[in-house]
């Protein structure tokens, strides 16, 4: 394997250290995720719904909206 040298106990006992604090923070995440899920689906299940997922807007009308214009005048006339 490899020589760590005279602190090969130190070394090991660091990385053990490391991968077990990763490991907590990955289960605790997972776990964290799995709750609110379920509290967020009991709420919605009650009728509780979130801001973002809120009824969207109307579509606006497919029909080009007529647009009012000024009216010309006899000079602009003469101009086209």
């Amino acid at each position: 394997m490899f020589d760590l040298g005279p602190h090969a106990s130190f070394i090991i006992a660091a990385y053990a250290v490391t991968f077990l604090a990763i490991g907590v923070l990955a289960f605790v995440t997972v776990e964290d995720d799995r709750t609110q899920r379920r509290r967020l689906a009991e709420l919605e299940r009650k009728g509780i719904r979130r801001r973002s997922a809120a009824k969207p807007k109307p579509e606006a009308p497919t029909a080009k909206a007529t647009v009012k214009r000024k009216p010309r005048t006899a000079r602009a006339r003469k101009n086209t």
